[in-house]
């Protein structure tokens, strides 16, 4: 492929191990199997891919077609360390390296890339097709533990514990979510055993939990809120804010518009013990204007009916009202407008990391250097979300995960090559 066309050939005996068969992995295979590596990819679970085809299910969200000056930010305080790795494996070559597989791609409404079939499926069956015919092998059922006294990647097998000696390793292993998937994070600790500096897992585009009464869940759970405005008051006082909806579940709120302002809310959670996201029940009406319909006469009419008639309030919306604003503030025009522009929701804590969509934490870019080698172990490369970095969703985490996927199959690459060069005899 032209995208990797300069990157060094090996001699034929480079052996590479791979651990983990997700979306970083599989990329890392694939440019050292192009440039000479013989590639052995393990994973626990029973087959490769399993988090990324679940993820596909409602949609393959691959990438996002933003321009870089755009895309870049939405990887907040790691944008810049993950930029060369962006910028070399963008959302346009990542386009087209999908196309190359034989699969169409189309750019939503949103700016969202979808492949065409909008599947998962069809597009990782032609991906292991591919690294098959380039001669990768796959070990399934194969779980890392670390490594023996000797050096060797120690791996627990359906037959037994083995030991794997490899000149080179990736490490693709993924966060903590969706641990049945096979990211569980158990990778953690070993690395630490090793100085390996690792932040702590934490969830991210995850769900809240809230005091919400056994009247409003029990009547509203699973409604979907829309459309809001939803902000939040972040620990550096910066405030961000976004447009969208969300549901509401029996424990608290989840979905994209929760998801996408997460992290603030999990670190203002962090410092302060909870979190307050305010709410614009009405974002397309001024303040003004609510309090003008609210203190319209309403005669024999509830304040239900009022709102309903005069602001188009009800359901779930009128509902949050009911949950969230006093009695008395409720009677009061001024201050149930206000409520209205602003309701204030507190969130207690984050949904367990096993529901997270994707993780926040793992090994530290201060333990890499520039291709993705821990400092601490020559030779071992880490990739994918592993890293320490996190992303809304909307197509930045999986390019993320291709791109440095892709940047640690080269360091690797550059490391043999050399690794292996002959050394020039000291001049006499």
């Amino acid at each position: 492929m032209t995208m990797t066309q300069n990157l060094p050939t090996l001699s034929p005996g480079a052996r590479v191990a791979v651990i983990g068969a997700g979306p970083a992995g599989l990329m890392a295979a694939e440019v050292l199997a192009q440039h000479g590596a013989a590639v052995d990819v393990y994973d626990a679970m029973p087959s490769a891919g399993r988090k990324f085809l679940l993820a596909g299910r409602g949609g393959m969200n691959i990438t996002h077609s933003e321009p870089q000056p755009d895309f870049l930010p939405r990887y907040g305080e790691r944008r810049e360390q993950l930029a060369p790795f962006i910028r070399r494996f963008d959302s346009d070559r990542l386009r087209a390296w999908i196309h190359e597989l034989g699969i169409e791609t189309f750019v939503g409404s949103s700016g969202r890339v979808f492949p065409r079939e909008m599947k998962a499926a069809p597009l990782l069956r032609a991906w292991l097709h591919r690294l098959r015919d380039t001669g990768v092998r796959f070990h399934t059922r194969h779980r890392w533990l670390g490594w023996n006294e000797s050096g060797a990647l120690c791996l627990q097998t359906p037959d037994g514990e083995i030991a794997v000696q490899a000149d080179a390793v990736v490490l693709a292993l993924g966060g903590a979510s969706w641990p049945r998937l096979g990211s569980d994070g158990a990778w953690a600790p070993l690395l630490q055993d090793k100085q390996v500096g690792v932040a702590p897992l934490q969830p991210s585009n995850c769900g809240f939990e809230l005091a919400w009464s056994e009247h409003f869940r029990e009547r509203f759970a699973g409604e979907p809120v829309k459309p809001v405005v939803a902000s939040v008051t972040l620990p550096n006082g910066d405030m961000a804010n976004r447009r969208g909806e969300f549901i509401v579940t029996a424990e608290g709120i989840e979905g994209s518009l929760v998801y996408a302002l997460s992290a603030g809310l999990r670190d203002a959670i962090a410092a302060d013990g909870q979190a307050r996201l305010y709410l614009d029940l009405l974002p397309d009406w001024t303040l003004e204007k609510v309090h003008a319909e609210l203190a319209h006469p309403r005669g024999a009419r509830s304040m239900s009916s009022h709102l309903q008639s005069r602001l188009h309030l009800k359901g779930v919306k009128a509902g949050l009202l009911r949950e969230i604003v006093s009695k008395d503030d409720f009677a009061d025009a001024t201050k149930l407008a206000r409520a209205i522009k602003a309701l204030p929701l507190t969130l207690l804590r984050t949904r367990p990391i096993a529901e997270a969509i994707s993780t926040d934490g793992g090994v530290s870019f201060e333990a890499l250097d520039d291709a993705l080698m821990l400092r601490a172990l020559p030779g071992v490369f880490c990739a994918g979300e592993m890293l320490d970095w996190e992303a809304p969703t909307g197509g930045y985490l999986l390019t993320a995960c291709f791109a440095t996927g892709r940047a640690a199959g080269a360091g690797v690459l550059h490391w043999l090559s050399a690794e292996k060069r002959p050394q020039e005899e000291p001049s006499k």
